[in-house]
């Protein structure tokens, strides 16, 4: 039985080895990555089963992330997370179908 991807996308490396290890301790196979661009390049090689996506990133944040996912036709199914979001940030992602 293939056990679900999830990739993990946050710049903060003690929230990724954090998340990475309650992950994969719970069955899932996990990938990490820091940057959106860096997401956008992976999810471009094959598809995943759950983006856990940060909001404030270096570079394209994660919105603009969770956008260009989208409008490229990349069908996987986000988690925002963030210790800095705001009402418009969710209603934003929301909007763009991530939960």
């Amino acid at each position: 039985m293939l056990r679900p991807t999830i990739l993990i996308v946050d710049d903060e490396p003690g929230v990724r080895t954090a998340l990475t290890g309650v992950l994969h301790d719970e069955g899932y196979t996990v990938e990490a990555v820091s940057s959106g661009e860096a997401c956008l390049d992976r999810l471009m090689r094959g598809p995943v089963d759950l983006v856990v996506l940060d909001v404030w990133l270096p570079g394209i944040d994660g919105l603009a992330t969770l956008a260009r996912l989208r409008e490229r036709q990349i069908d996987a199914q986000v988690v925002l997370i963030s210790g800095h979001g705001n009402i418009e940030s969710a209603v934003r992602a929301i909007k763009m179908g991530a939960f």
